[in-house]
């Protein structure tokens, strides 16, 4: 059987045994980088701002964001270790619609999200050495180190560096929550589900739990869990720990920046940008109330967050689109014991997607995002999360998982519950893009 520590030979990931392994803490691993990746600058500023206008009323919302995402990473997790197949390979035997959706996601969502990721990343560094070079230059060096670090290592080692910078994310979010000094009283009234008494409350509230932790890299979990070495049923009980750890570290970073955005920003009324400057203007802010010093640790903080997002799509999307293009190339049957033995990262396809991640985005950093582009990358992001639910429920209610393996009512309940969820957030996406302008 597969190694726990990554990637394994070829010979060894072939050897068959499913024999339950015991749920421990010391193969905890696809869990860190999925929360890792999961959780981008624009989710703590997305929280920030929800602290910073509500207080703590929504911190409930928060935790069922997390309730949500959980249920969605499992289902993939469930489905790649109960076959043996990838999440690819299930979707390929739903329809050819569904290969034409990936399609024109990956291509399109990987253009504009490169150069998101490169910005993001980019802004603390800048922050941090206000002299040395321009913006723009400081995201293609981020692109480029992102780009050399996938390409030159595998999943172990990916895997290490994702949890050392979880670490710093983790002891940053933690300190600033702390830091505020948050009134507890008011955080566990904020766990009663109470609706703001403000204009599209119930569409924030939504928009709230949809934007906990990670989009594509929910369906990447799967692929993460084989890179582990996880390939079959034994390995279950595992990947549920695995995976409550994945959300149970979001829900600290989460709920972190809720009380920060509560304490800091709301009981004195600030109001700060939406998008990854917001955490800039919160730095400034820490620095004027608690000094130099922790601002630029906040700022570490800040880099860590949006760099782990960065790594962790370059190498999880990628691997999606090897398995893609083994699909396209004929293959009857994608195995997660290929993704196991490492062949998916050293594929062509995998190191073609790194190329597409880092390079044609440097256009968009230089000469701003074109319109009509940005809409249609808006209206596919929207569309992600409901097509994963939808075709999790499908797949995993039918004969193409086996019997025990199948969703119960309580799995079903939570997927329907995300499906329907996400399902209005990109009905409310594509209703408030600016179609008149499109055309």
């Amino acid at each position: 059987m597969a190694d726990t520590t990554g990637n394994t030979s070829a010979s060894r990931v072939g050897e068959a045994d499913s024999r339950p392994r015991k749920s421990s803490w010391r193969y905890i691993g696809p869990g860190i980088v999925v929360a890792a990746t999961g959780v981008g600058a624009g989710d703590l500023v997305a929280t920030l701002i929800a602290g910073s206008n509500f207080g703590y009323t929504l911190l409930w919302a928060a935790i069922i964001g997390c309730l949500v995402k959980i249920s969605l990473a499992e289902a993939a997790g469930r489905w790649h270790l109960s076959t043996g197949r990838t999440l690819f390979d299930g979707w390929a035997s739903l329809g050819r619609w569904t290969t034409w959706f990936f399609v024109g996601y990956v291509v399109i969502w990987g253009f504009v999200y490169g150069a998101a990721a490169m910005s993001s990343s980019a802004l603390p560094l800048q922050a941090l050495f206000p002299d040395v070079m321009d913006l723009e230059w400081w995201a293609i060096a981020c692109g480029l180190v992102g780009l050399v670090f996938v390409w030159f290592n595998k999943y172990a080692v990916f895997e290490k560096v994702m949890t050392v910078l979880v670490g710093v994310m983790f002891v940053v979010t933690v300190y600033l929550a702390i830091r505020v000094t948050p009134n507890l009283a008011d955080a566990f009234a904020g766990l009663l589900p109470v609706l703001p008494d403000e204009k599209d409350s119930i569409l924030n509230t939504l928009g709230l739990i949809g934007g906990v932790g990670g989009t594509i890299t929910l369906a990447a979990y799967g692929y993460w869990v084989n890179a582990k070495g996880w390939t079959d049923t034994g390995w279950m009980k595992v990947m549920r720990l695995d995976n409550r750890v994945a959300y149970a570290t979001t829900g600290i970073f989460v709920i972190s920046m809720l009380f920060v955005g509560a304490e800091l920003l709301h009981s004195a009324n600030i109001a700060i940008a939406s998008g990854d400057k917001g955490l800039i203007q919160l730095g400034d802010i820490l620095a004027d109330e608690y000094g130099t010093v922790t601002a630029k640790f906040f700022l570490i903080g800040f880099f860590a967050t949006s760099f782990t997002s960065l790594i962790g799509v370059w190498h999880g999307v990628s691997l999606m689109f090897a398995d893609f293009v083994a699909r396209y190339r004929g293959r009857e049957e994608l195995k997660g014991e290929e993704v196991a033995s490492g062949e998916r990262e050293r594929s062509w396809p995998f190191r073609a997607y790194l190329l597409w991640l880092t390079f044609p985005p440097i256009v968009l950093l230089f000469q701003g995002q074109p319109f009509r582009l940005i809409i249609i990358y808006g209206v596919l992001g929207a569309a992600f999360l409901p097509f994963l639910a939808g075709t999790l429920i499908w797949l995993l209610n039918s004969a193409r998982t086996p019997r025990e393996w199948r969703n119960g009512p309580v799995s079903n309940a939570m997927l329907a519950i995300a499906g329907l969820l996400f399902l209005v957030l990109c009905v409310k996406q594509i209703w408030d893009q600016p179609w008149a302008d499109f055309f």
